[in-house]
């Protein structure tokens, strides 16, 4: 599973979370893998890597799942990221270039640089959102969707 889609499933299960929180004191990985319509398994990888980051928490035994370690406006996607992200977004080849080239004499400093930059714009724009404001745009973005679904529908159909 690469980075992106990891943040993008574990920004799913924590804003369903968020959404469900009165509902379920603990909920289970299989209820909120029908919402991200992947396996429990996956899921529970992921959690697992956010609750070392005191993101969530478990309950093993009876009533086991999980829940929100923080509430949804204290849960930044930056800290999302930085859960489950497996290690930086972006690296140089792991075989040194051939220093005797012109080219590859002094583009591993300039790509070092240039990856510092896009990553700290990265973190930057991610430390701005949070999980109450996913769970906010959202439902605002369901409620337009289904809105649009139902206007769309010929009249017999919508009664």
């Amino acid at each position: 599973m690469s980075a992106n889609s990891r943040l993008s499933l574990a920004v799913h299960t924590l804003t369903w979370m968020a959404k469900f929180k009165d509902e379920y004191e603990y909920a289970t990985s299989e209820r909120m893998a029908r919402s991200v319509n992947t396996n429990p398994v996956i899921l529970r990888g992921l959690l697992g890597m956010m609750e070392k980051q005191h993101l969530v928490c478990v309950q093993r035994g009876s009533n086991a799942g999980w829940k929100l370690a923080r509430t949804p406006e204290e849960i930044t996607l930056l800290d999302v990221y930085r859960a489950v992200k497996p290690h930086s977004l972006f690296a140089l080849h792991h075989t040194p270039p051939n220093e005797r080239c012109l080219i590859g004499c002094g583009i591993g400093p300039v790509l070092e640089g240039v990856y510092a930059n896009a990553q700290s714009a990265l973190d930057q724009e991610l430390a701005r959102t949070t999980i109450a404001d996913i769970l906010c745009d959202t439902l605002t973005a369901t409620t337009t969707i289904r809105r649009q679904a139902n206007d769309a529908l010929p009249a017999a159909k919508q009664t």
